[in-house]
């Protein structure tokens, strides 16, 4: 029987008008031999074609498959076809899966367990060796002419002053992003995109820019130093300027955690000039009481991880990227288990604050720090929301977060759980839980 609710069916969606056309399908008028059983769902959907579309969902990772020509996954019948289930679980018939759900079932199986295919170098190849030598030390040039390049540029801004950045024009901006760019500095770009939005947006720009320009800084501190600093450290520095971290060889190498994972929320964003899409999700662990960051990417079309439901638990092991303060993970392996429990946070915001401190001592670019707050009220005031705890201390809420009387509405004047993101200035809520109900925000 399915492990999830419709407003997580929702979420799977690739888009509005999916959704929308996989609601109009969640009608048993549209289906023949319905059915379901621990490991699957699957039915037969009237459409305009002469035969009718068979589709299957894998219920370990809400996987699916359909005989439709869409791209889209899951298409607008695989959705249809969860919604159905979500909404009406007794009509479908629970049995045996028949022979087509059984075969696809059991290719994925295969799929899932065979191990990942590496690629060592020969020992002997010398040849190989001298060209990965060669290759890293170009790189490195280019990365030090980059980072040359940079502070140059923030010694430019100093001198210019912080009233130049709202009025500059966008070359000032846009010819460094190139240059960090062709320097092989992917992380240092992006960082000076987001710079480059910052002026005039809100009333603190002029604090939030002189605390990302110190960043900066002191990250072309760190990369001079970089043979001094702990192992940690060092691949924070190297992963901020965009050094990439091999998947593959990370979950054969590292030993992960395994435990219960809660997925607290989960949001995709596209960018219109790429077509790239990347999926932020955020987990807990049962045990373990660890955060984890999941990061899936995908171009246009393709298909995400729809396992990744928020209110839905992952039984499995989860290996952290190294770093001085892990968060971004990936999965070993997984399965999706009924076993619904609520996140352990922080009562007192005193408590999360202090966390918090901890966190930028260990990696001081974190950007937005992931918290859990236990037991907090929110409160409109004439300028600003807060979330307060029992002490009456009060937490600003983030000027765009959008669903303030939504989570008002929610509490009804009682404490409440909620995840989000703390950026040193505000707290974005993401997910909130009420009586035992998880709420996407």
């Amino acid at each position: 029987m399915p492990k999830f609710g419709v407003d997580q069916v929702k979420t799977l969606a690739p888009d509005p008008a999916s959704l929308k056309a996989g609601q109009g399908l969640a009608d048993v008028r549209h289906w023949i031999e319905l059915g379901s059983s621990e490991a699957a769902l699957w039915g037969m959907c009237k459409g305009s074609a002469n035969e009718p579309y068979k589709v299957r969902v894998d219920l370990s990772n809400n996987g699916s498959a359909c005989t439709c020509p869409s791209r889209k996954f899951p298409c607008k019948h695989a959705l249809g076809l969860m919604l159905l289930a979500a909404a009406s679980p007794k009509k479908l018939v629970e049995s045996e899966p028949p022979a087509w759900v059984a075969e696809w079932l059991g290719k994925r199986a295969e799929r899932s367990q065979a191990p990942a295919k590496r690629t060592e170098p020969k020992t002997g190849d010398e040849s190989r060796q001298k060209d990965a030598a060669r290759r890293a030390a170009k790189r490195e040039k280019l990365v030090e002419t980059g980072i040359s390049a940079l502070e140059r540029w923030l010694c430019d801004f100093a001198r210019l002053g912080l009233a130049h950045a709202q009025n500059a024009p966008a070359a000032f901006w846009e010819d460094q992003i190139s240059r960090m760019v062709d320097s092989q500095l992917p992380g240092a770009a992006r960082m000076i995109r987001e710079m480059s939005t910052l002026p005039g947006t809100r009333v603190d720009w002029a604090e939030i820019m002189l605390l990302r320009l110190g960043r900066l800084h002191l990250l072309i501190k760190a990369y001079r130093k970089i043979d001094l600093l702990p192992d940690e450290s060092q691949q924070d520095v190297r992963s901020l300027l965009g050094w990439i971290v091999i998947q593959e060889e990370l979950i054969a190498d590292s030993q992960g955690v395994f435990d219960d994972w809660l997925v607290m929320d989960s949001r995709t964003d596209e960018d219109e000039k790429t077509g790239l899409r990347t999926q932020v999700n955020w987990l807990w662990g049962k045990a373990s009481q660890r955060l984890a960051q999941i990061l899936n990417f995908a171009y246009r079309s393709q298909p995400m991880d729809t396992s990744l439901v928020p209110g839905q638990v992952l039984r499995g092991e989860l290996v952290y990227y190294p770093g001085a303060y892990p968060l971004r993970s990936v999965f070993k392996e997984k399965q999706i288990v009924q076993n619904a429990f609520l996140p352990a946070g922080f009562e007192a915001l005193e408590s999360f604050l202090d966390a918090y401190a901890s966190a930028l001592g260990k990696n001081p670019w974190l950007e937005n720090f992931p918290v859990v707050l236990e037991n907090v009220v929110p409160i409109p005031m004439e300028q600003t929301w807060f979330l307060r705890d029992s002490n009456n201390q009060g937490l600003p809420l983030a000027a765009h977060f959008a669903s303030t009387w939504e989570l008002f509405a929610l509490a009804g004047g009682h404490p409440l759980t909620v995840f989000g993101l703390w950026d040193g200035f505000s707290f974005s809520p993401l997910t909130s839980w009420a009586a035992d109900r998880c709420v996407w925000l």
